[in-house]
């Protein structure tokens, strides 16, 4: 459609006898995005540009349809066959006063503050859509078919009164919801809910977060523009004593659409404002994966909001909470049911390959399944068939048996190997690693399956201790206690500053003696400062050093971009001015020392160079920060949907800044240098800086505070520093880390949650992890 609404935008731009850059005048649009939408390059316009463009060319109310229709497929003709899709797109433009001027008036839109959450929401739906259709197919979820996932009404116990789960006035007659039903009816049985609140209760492995993962595809396919946007969130990670849900719900949807940080209406980013305006409905997994004693101020802080949502939890975790506390409000509790005999008679045999060719129809399975329904002496079911009935053990079964055609499940009955349930499912636990890492992936390295199973064990043993699901990539150095990250920090912050600077102060000086005493001076020092800080702004505090939600942008910026130029320019200018303080006041008492000066005029004379270079390289550091502000604009919604296109957004966006920052506060010192001194002349006495002094300055300095800042303050660069060099040098992971992990998720050991990794199941990670402390 990208076509159609540039031919449209060019014939009603050449009517209204406007050129490209009139157009841009009116508008407010670069020109740069208007010749990109005329001729096609740029697809997807976005409803704000499309309403200025309108309102620039003052469209009438029939023109203004045909442009928008345009921009949004499905939007012309609105009758019966426009598709739910459609509908939703188009939602976008509902609140943009499309045709609400009369004929021969223009339009008059409402504020772009208005539209921007509406815009916003559908473009999270479209993201939201395509990340979980491409994670059901990783997963292999369609693979024959869908397990048949099938719930009952929990016990009355956990659920609240059913006058408030259907919202009913008091004194209104009320009774129970039916809300049994199967995989397929899940969006239809949310529905049904009048509270919206919806608490899914399953025992480990009986498909909960497929449960989830399908309500989010099929309430999408079936979503009205009023409907909010269910978004996955993996709930075990909240620390509820620490974070409000709403903020909570906030920092995830940036994490995992780090677009959504962009200024919103009020001052606060779309994510926030999508929450608290009700634009999404959180899909809350895992309840029973959160810390010891931190389920219960969960539970409580749920109940202290009305929004409407999914949780889902294992039975006797959400029990306990309740008895602690209450029900989850209007909420309606259902609970899984275990897979019967007949579901593994339709399944497992169609996941084999035939391998009798008299009768194509027999397999691995046959016999198995054939045993499982002799009674027993004692009447009581065989340990297989208990083992068999959540969709985990039947999915690991799969993969160790009907993909290895070497394996005959056969040996599963045998009860002298495997006499208790128990032991069936360790040894499934335990074989599911060395059966997909035995195959051969194409394209893929090969692993050796003893190391694979150390570095999955550390990973597992790092999210235990973290008390999270989420394997992000930039906390995988938090395995380390805070210390250990900071001393390796400063200490490779050093080694790297010293060989830059010891190296550039040789190709000016022409001294190899003067180039090694100038590294091993700045070297140290830099690496202490920057560890200093470091140790500041991450360990004390305890954050985490997070990806960059922005990119460096000189043209085509947009028009809602929030200018950052002021904080930045005081935080750099600090920032600088201590570092310049401390640098100077060093070199200055190893020059009074080298000069054999006596204590006082060493004092003086460290006072006087920290003075000026305190001024130099905080008006630098100010300087340089305020134009990276300036530059910075937000990433698109859809524009990071995995770990892999987070980690490279963020290695891109760092390098560009390394690229700007170098020459910049380069440029700035060596010129900021001269004119300080300049100002300085005669008030602190005789300064003296030539100017081969303050080029090499200058150099020194660009690189090295940009390499510093790189790998101190960035999540790229704690990732170079710990996971890339320090984590592999001692055994923890492997030297290639994203390709391990990717390779992992290929083989379905891992699985993608927006911009972090999971354990493929909770049982895998915490089998992996017994087995690390074990060894």
């Amino acid at each position: 459609m990208a076509g159609e609404f540039g031919a449209v935008l060019r014939r009603l731009r050449e009517d209204a006898g406007l050129t490209q850059d009139e157009l841009e005048r009116r508008s407010g649009v670069s020109v740069s995005t208007i010749r990109g939408l005329e001729t096609g390059k740029r697809s997807n316009p976005r409803m704000t540009t499309v309403q200025q463009l309108a309102d620039a060319l003052a469209l009438r109310s029939e023109d203004r349809e045909e442009l928008l229709g345009a921009a949004v497929p499905g939007r012309r003709g609105g009758g019966a066959g426009t598709t739910g899709e459609a509908e939703a797109s188009a939602a976008g433009v509902g609140a943009l006063g499309a045709g609400a001027a009369q004929a021969g008036e223009p339009a008059v839109a409402p504020p772009a503050v208005q539209a921007a959450p509406t815009e916003a929401a559908e473009q999270l739906a479209r993201a939201v859509a395509a990340r979980w259709q491409r994670e059901e197919e990783q997963r292999r979820i369609q693979d024959p078919y869908p397990l048949p996932v099938r719930w009952k009404a929990a016990c009355e116990t956990l659920t609240d009164h059913w006058a408030n789960i259907r919202r009913l006035p008091p004194g209104a007659p009320s009774g129970p919801l039916d809300l049994s039903g199967r995989l397929e009816g899940i969006a239809e049985t949310y529905r049904s809910i009048p509270s919206g609140r919806l608490v899914v209760l399953g025992r480990s492995g009986s498909g909960k977060s497929v449960l989830a993962l399908r309500f989010v595809l099929d309430h999408l396919r079936s979503r009205t523009p009023a409907e909010p946007v269910p978004v996955i969130f993996s709930i075990g990670a909240w620390d509820p004593t620490a974070v409000t849900l709403r903020d909570w719900l906030t920092e995830q949807l940036t994490r995992d659409y780090p677009g959504t940080a962009a200024p919103g209406p009020g001052k606060v980013s779309l994510a926030s404002a999508l929450v608290d305006s009700g634009r999404v409905l959180p899909v809350l997994d895992g309840f029973d994966e959160m810390a010891d004693g931190l389920r219960r101020p969960a539970l409580e802080a749920l109940n202290a909001t009305t929004l409407p949502l999914v949780l889902t939890s294992r039975p006797a975790e959400y029990a306990a909470a309740v008895e602690e506390t209450d029900v989850l409000t209007s909420a309606a509790p259902i609970e899984l049911v275990d897979l019967t005999l007949d579901d593994l008679d339709h399944y497992l045999p169609r996941t084999t390959r035939k391998t009798d060719r008299s009768d194509p129809a027999a397999g691995a399975w046959q016999s198995v399944l054939k045993k499982l329904r002799e009674p027993s002496p004692d009447r009581s079911p065989a340990p297989l068939a208990t083992v068999l009935s959540t969709p985990l053990m039947v999915a690991l079964a799969r993969t160790v048996y009907s993909d290895t055609p070497e394996h005959d499940p056969a040996e599963l009955l045998d009860t002298e190997l495997f006499p208790g349930v128990r032991e069936l499912e360790e040894h499934l636990l335990d074989n599911f690693l060395p059966t997909v890492y035995r195959r051969s992936r194409p394209g893929a390295r090969g692993w050796d399956p003893e190391r694979v199973q150390r570095w999955l064990g550390h990973l597992a043993g790092h999210l235990t201790e973290l008390r999270t699901p989420d394997l992000a990539w930039w906390r995988l150095g938090h395995g380390l206690r805070g210390s250990t990250r900071t001393l390796v920090t400063a200490l490779v912050t050093a080694l790297v500053i010293g060989l830059v600077d010891g190296a550039m102060a040789a190709g000016f000086s022409g001294s190899l003696a003067g180039g090694v005493l100038d590294g091993a001076i700045v070297g140290p020092l830099a690496g202490l400062l920057f560890g200093l800080v470091h140790w500041f702004t991450y360990t004390v505090t305890g954050k985490d050093v997070q990806p960059s939600a922005v990119r460096l942008r000189i043209r085509g910026r947009p028009e809602t971009t929030t200018w950052r130029a002021g904080p930045r320019l005081v935080i750099g200018a600090l920032g600088g001015a201590f570092f310049g303080f401390a640098y100077g006041f060093v070199v200055g008492l190893l020059h009074a020392f080298s000069w054999n000066a006596g204590l006082s005029s060493a004092l003086e004379l460290g006072l006087i160079d920290a003075i000026v270079f305190g001024l130099v390289f905080g008006g630098a550091a100010g300087l340089s920060f305020c134009l990276l502000g300036l530059l910075e604009t937000p990433l698109d919604i859809v524009s990071a949907v995995s770990p892999g296109s987070v980690l490279r957004t963020d290695r891109r966006t760092v390098l560009t800044q390394l690229c700007f920052w170098a020459p910049v506060f380069g440029a700035a010192v060596g010129f900021g240098t001269g004119v300080v001194v300049d100002l300085l002349q005669g008030r602190l006495g005789r300064l003296v800086m030539d100017p081969a002094g303050s080029l090499m300055l200058g150099t020194i300095s660009g690189l090295g505070g940009a390499l510093g800042y790189t790998l101190t303050l960035t999540a790229w660069g704690q990732w170079c520093l710990l996971t890339r060099i320090w984590l592999p040098l001692t055994g923890r992971l492997p030297w290639a880390v994203a390709a391990f992990l990717d390779d992992a998720y290929q083989r379905g050991v891992l699985r993608q949650a927006g911009a972090v990794y999971q354990f493929r199941h909770a049982r895998l990670q915490s089998r992996l992890a017994q087995g690390r402390r074990r060894g």
